[in-house]
């Protein structure tokens, strides 16, 4: 047994940990799979993907996780691993509550949903219902207050409009059901820096923006322009904000997991999100969280779902015989925005499209070299990326929230093996 495994089997009531079985085949399930020799890749390397997937869940770090790469289009690994219920520290997963994950289980993506919400926002400028060069308040009467009348909804979608957070309680799930308090709410944010200068990660706040913005345009709310744009022409049954009445208790519940994170730590995450971590996570397995609309953070979908829509982006908005986005809608997306700019909110260099995070070379948020890749992380342990370097669309799916813990070292190894398995062939 190597180290990390050792550590994770100590019983430190701090640490709290998932039960892991000996047997993971126990606890495992597999969709529909195109053998790797098909789409050239190479089985030993995928099979080295899914042990790197098992080391992590070995860590008792997450009760369900969920994972789905495709290569060159075709589906190569849809899997999973643990309970969508029923398994969280403290939980006996042998309870009659206790429900296994399968590859149908839904996730939340987290701030993975801001990706969806910004294709969203390049839909209508595509069909020229806005520009991006358009100030926001021309489509949200107030918003100009407080001196945000030069925001611009570029500067959202590159988390430059200088609103990282919104003061009072953004998160309260009441809120979620009044639009006219949504409204209020956003038109006496008063901004932190000027519109455009400094990049500072907009957990929340540029969410809610959007989704105002959408509703005067359209008339209708962000669910609908995704079914209509998103959902429908990709033929899914998720990838939605929230989940539909039948299916919120399929939903993976989310669990805190792992050491509480330092003093630091508890002030940035409260910082960006309004509370601290336990209470979020609470929130986001309450059904008002999984009914209503949260543009930033709330969209339900399985990994294969997601990588669908990655896969799409990377074949430049083409899905079948369907051209959901123009490729030059996709092409403006992925424009750099910001490249290794110290983000004030995350006080990490990172690098911004107009709504996706970028990788990067030598290292990025997606793993080892990874500079062409694009997606979006979510909260905690959440990624979603494509990699037209490798051909690949990725979406690793948890229902654990560490923060900060030995995991991470199981994380950064998941990485760079599907890195290293997909090698890339612009070279």
């Amino acid at each position: 047994m190597d180290p990390l495994q050792l550590i994770s089997r100590v019983p430190l009531p701090f640490l709290a940990r998932c039960h892991v079985p000996e047997d993971l085949e126990t606890v495992s399930s597999r969709g529909a799979e195109t053998p790797a020799r098909e789409t050239g890749s190479d089985p030993a390397g995928v099979e080295q993907v899914w042990r790197a997937a098992k080391a992590l869940y070995r860590t008792g770090v997450t009760p369900a996780l969920q994972l789905c790469v495709r290569h060159r289009g075709e589906v190569v690994i849809d899997r999973s691993l643990g309970h969508a219920r029923g398994n969280a520290p403290g939980e006996e997963p042998q309870s009659p509550a206790a429900a296994l994950a399968t590859p149908e289980t839904p996730f939340c993506l987290f701030s993975a949903s801001k990706l969806v919400t910004a294709m969203l926002i390049h839909k209508l400028d595509e069909q020229g219902l806005l520009h991006l060069e358009d100030r926001v308040a021309d489509f949200v009467p107030g918003f100009e207050r407080n001196g945000k009348q030069w925001i611009t909804v570029r500067h959202l979608l590159s988390h430059r409009a200088g609103i990282p957070n919104i003061e009072g309680d953004a998160m309260d799930l009441d809120l979620l059901a009044d639009p006219d308090r949504i409204h209020d709410m956003i038109c006496e944010m008063k901004p932190a820096t000027r519109a455009g200068r400094l990049v500072a990660y907009h957990a929340i706040s540029g969410g809610f923006v959007l989704g105002e913005i959408v509703r005067n345009v359209t008339g209708a709310d962000l669910r609908a322009l995704a079914d209509r744009e998103l959902r429908e022409p990709l033929g899914l049954h998720g990838l939605s904000y929230g989940a539909a009445e039948e299916d919120l208790d399929r939903v993976a519940v989310n669990a805190r997991t792992g050491p509480l994170p330092p003093p630091p730590g508890r002030w940035l995450l409260k910082r960006a999100l309004g509370r601290d971590l336990d209470a979020i996570v609470a929130l986001s397995n309450d059904r008002r969280f999984l009914r209503g609309i949260i543009p930033s953070g709330n969209v339900v979908a399985t990994a294969r779902e997601t990588s669908t829509f990655l896969q799409c982006l990377l074949d430049e908005g083409r899905h079948g015989d369907r051209q959901v986005f123009e490729p030059a809608t996709v092409r403006h997306a992925l424009s750099e925005q910001s490249y290794r700019s110290i983000d004030l909110t995350l006080f990490l260099p990172l690098r911004f499209g107009l709504g996706p995070m970028l990788g990067d070379d030598p290292v990025g948020v997606f793993g080892p070299d990874t500079g062409r890749a694009f997606g979006h992380l979510g909260f905690s342990n959440v990624f979603a990326w494509a990699d037209p370097a490798r051909e690949i669309s990725v979406a690793l799916l948890t229902s654990g929230k560490p923060v900060v813990s030995s995991h991470v070292v199981r994380l950064a190894q998941l990485l760079m093996a599907i890195n290293r398995s997909f090698p890339r062939n612009d070279r």
